[in-house]
């Protein structure tokens, strides 16, 4: 088989690369390991930042986005038994997050890209990577029980941070950076009307909770938990009891129940592999860096990473000049520290670190807390980031 750019990986990143590139004449082929049916399924992020958002309307992939997001013009920050509107629109000039779950981002990519008679290939087996370095580039797989080789321009690796794209890195001339946190999330899918028109990031002696959405009958929400705690540990008993604990109010406010479909713990890690390309191989999306679910921002940094890595395929398709894929890698970390640096600044001052100092770390935690929700100037940053940036910018 041949192609112009070989795509690892099914996932939002993935799709939305070999959809960017069709728009400007590029061929693609995906391969994925697992079924269409798992990756459509598989319950992920559910913030959208608004340039995302932007690029899948601009796209023609945002029809159902713009009938079923919710759209949020704000988060509340709750610590002490206070509730604190941080108010995003009115701090960023109009820029607002919307709630919409992977999964559908995901069938709606994958519904525009078969109907352009795209080449996606599930249930792809013995998926191996040779000869990034060369001119030709190759991937070798089981495709349809058929030993079966594409040959390629370029290899996009979108397949995540347990894919095997990365580990072709040579060690030379590379770094990684790695922060592996002591605690986990307990994440629950539950089949009740959401407590809240808007996000609730709540800290307390107990730890950190947060109530999200996903329709107008499911609520998501997350409770903070010990590093190697497991899902058997936590009946649904235990984690509503944790979730009234951590989200009180003074002024009465209550958390509707209902019944919990799925729920799951999720370990909490940063992670960096720069640079993020070598000879004619692309790494985008996790398979390039994890952040901290605090700051929503894995999903909203997979597609900024293949916007530019697909602007860049087509100029140097279009033009010949490969300015912009020789500085593919330098573009995206820019912003990969950025959300780096934002999300772990969320992550320590919402969550409680085993080992401190827990009165005085705790009292530091309410201060700047205290101080965000009263500085406009400081505000107006959790919000600029929270929202994202412009994906041109």
């Amino acid at each position: 088989m041949r192609t112009q750019v070989a795509i690892v990986g099914a996932g939002p990143a993935g799709l939305v690369l070999s959809h960017l590139l069709h728009l400007e004449g590029v061929e693609s082929i995906v391969v994925e390991r697992r079924s269409r049916e798992y990756v459509e399924k598989r319950v992920r992020a559910g913030v959208l930042e608004q340039s995302t958002v932007d690029v899948l309307v601009a796209t023609g992939v945002g029809d159902r986005l713009r009938r079923e997001g919710l759209v949020h013009h704000g988060i509340e920050l709750r610590f002490q038994g206070e509730a604190h509107r941080i108010p995003l629109t009115e701090l960023t000039d109009g820029r607002s997050i919307f709630i919409y779950g992977q999964q559908e981002v995901v069938k709606d990519l994958v519904n525009a890209r078969l109907a352009a008679g795209a080449l996606i290939h599930y249930e792809v087996s013995d998926v191996s990577v040779h000869h990034v370095d060369s001119m030709r580039p190759r991937i070798r797989c089981t495709l349809e029980g058929r030993r079966t080789e594409i040959e390629c321009d370029f290899v996009a690796g979108c397949d995540g941070f347990h894919g095997i794209c990365r580990h072709l890195l040579p060690a030379e001339g590379f770094a990684t950076y790695e922060r592996e946190y002591p605690f986990g999330w307990v994440g629950i899918l539950a089949a009740v009307a959401p407590s809240t028109d808007e996000l609730i990031y709540a800290t307390s002696e107990r730890g950190f909770a947060l109530h999200s959405l996903r329709t107008p009958e499911l609520s998501r929400f997350y409770v903070q938990c010990g590093y190697n705690d497991r899902i058997e540990n936590w009946s649904d008993d235990r984690i509503w009891n944790e979730l009234h604990t951590r989200f009180e109010r003074r002024d009465g406010w209550t958390l509707k129940e209902g019944p919990i479909l799925e729920k799951s713990v999720t370990s909490m890690r940063s992670f960096v592999v720069e640079p993020m390309q070598f000879g004619r191989l692309f790494l985008a999306g996790d398979a390039a860096h994890i952040v901290p679910p605090t700051g929503a921002k894995g999903l909203n940094l997979a597609v900024r990473d293949v916007w530019h890595l697909a602007r860049a395929l087509v100029r140097s398709y279009r033009t010949g000049d490969q300015t912009w894929l020789d500085g593919y890698s330098d573009t995206c970390l820019r912003w990969v520290w950025r959300a780096q640096d934002f999300s772990y600044w969320m992550t320590s001052m919402l969550h409680r670190f085993p080992g401190s100092d827990s009165g005085a770390e705790h009292r530091l935690q309410l201060a700047r807390l205290a101080y965000v929700v009263s500085s406009r100037a400081a505000a107006t940053s959790l919000a600029e980031n929270y929202v994202g940036f412009p994906i041109d910018a």
